[in-house]
């Protein structure tokens, strides 16, 4: 049954896809997976067919959705040629240990284009992100391009302001970033061959993965303004859970480790500095101010707008940083145990 306005059609009415077959199609497939993505798929579809130029296709897996997301794009798919929804039950967590890499895989097998373009659910796209992002492989200076994240504030939560700088998520579309997401990546379809493709046996951190064996053969252009504009809508809790798969992952795949490092520094730093308050203040101012450094510095100009608040939510964020870090990368590490995924759970 097609999704109605009450279940995530609404925008869908509001938002018509709008057909841009007056520009010379770019030989660029744009992908991306899902799995139970009502509500944010009708935001991704749009956006990436209102590209300008167009990509020739637009290629989505869905995992086996029952929320009525692989009826929405079927639907959708009715009145635009070039986008092409694909059903495989075999990408999810119940049938493949990696489930997102392997829909990647399958749509990249489907795509008839030479350049891919990595895109991905709860984040919408300008209608120039295709060219900027592609425009390095196009002009063969290139075959792997990364774009980055930034924060779409057209209606963020306090906690995507808070935790935005810890997700590696930028608040503008010009900052520099030398972000591995695949929220926004591109790279040939030979280059994918070369490195065997996404790897499917872990859940989380396939792009960080993919980037490594990438840069073993190529050098990435880290191109500007072409950031996917994330939404991710977090509250406290969804921020730390988030924060701490990533780190459980990072101990899984054992990547990353002078971060782990740095993190059990400031851990040992925050015990010190309590245990020293009986006996003298300076430690613990020294580590305070060190704090609202590590806090602030990236992005005060900014975050002094969003109110007192948002300031001192910020504060106590970056207190816990370090600790769900260095706990859950320590846990990955010692465990292999991947992280849940609530996407999966739901199907």
């Amino acid at each position: 049954m097609v999704p109605t306005p009450t279940d995530g059609r609404a925008l869908w009415n509001h938002t018509p896809l709008q057909r841009r077959y007056t520009s010379q199609m770019q030989p660029v497939t744009i992908i991306a997976t899902v799995l139970n993505e009502v509500e944010d798929i009708t935001r991704l579809v749009p956006s990436l067919l209102a590209q300008d130029p167009p990509a020739s296709e637009v290629i989505i897996v869905d995992g086996g959705s029952t929320d009525g997301t692989w009826e929405w794009m079927v639907e959708a798919a009715k009145g635009h040629p070039n986008f092409k929804p694909i059903r495989d039950e075999s990408c999810n967590l119940k049938n493949c240990p990696g489930p997102v890499s392997r829909g990647r895989n399958v749509a990249i097998a489907a795509a008839n284009s030479e350049v891919i373009a990595c895109a991905d659910a709860g984040c919408t796209y300008a209608p120039e992100w295709l060219g900027r992002l592609t425009a390095p492989i196009m002009a063969r200076s290139a075959i792997y391009a990364l774009g980055g994240a930034c924060l779409d504030l057209t209606d963020p939560t306090m906690w995507d302001i808070v935790s935005a700088p810890f997700l590696g998520v930028k608040y503008s579309p010009t900052e520099p970033t030398k972000s591995c997401t695949a929220r926004s990546m591109a790279f040939t379809k030979e280059l994918w061959k070369r490195i065997g493709g996404f790897p499917e046996s872990v859940l989380l951190g396939d792009d960080t993965l993919f980037d490594l064996e990438a840069r073993r053969l190529t050098s990435p252009a880290f191109v500007d303004n072409a950031k996917a504009l994330y939404r991710p809508q977090n509250t406290l809790e969804s921020a730390r859970r988030q924060l701490a798969r990533y780190a459980t992952s990072d101990g899984v795949l054992d990547v990353r480790r002078a971060r782990l490092v740095r993190n059990a520094s400031r851990c040992l730093l925050h015990v010190v500095a309590v245990l020293s308050i009986p006996w003298a203040s300076f430690p613990f101012m020294l580590v305070f101010l060190m704090q609202c450094w590590l806090a602030y510095h990236p992005d005060w100009s900014f975050l002094k707008t969003r109110g007192w608040r948002t300031i001192q939510a910020r504060f106590g964020f970056s207190v816990m940083v370090p600790w769900i870090i260095t706990i859950n990368h320590l846990q990955g590490l010692i465990t292999k145990k991947e992280p849940g995924n609530s996407q999966n759970s739901q199907s």
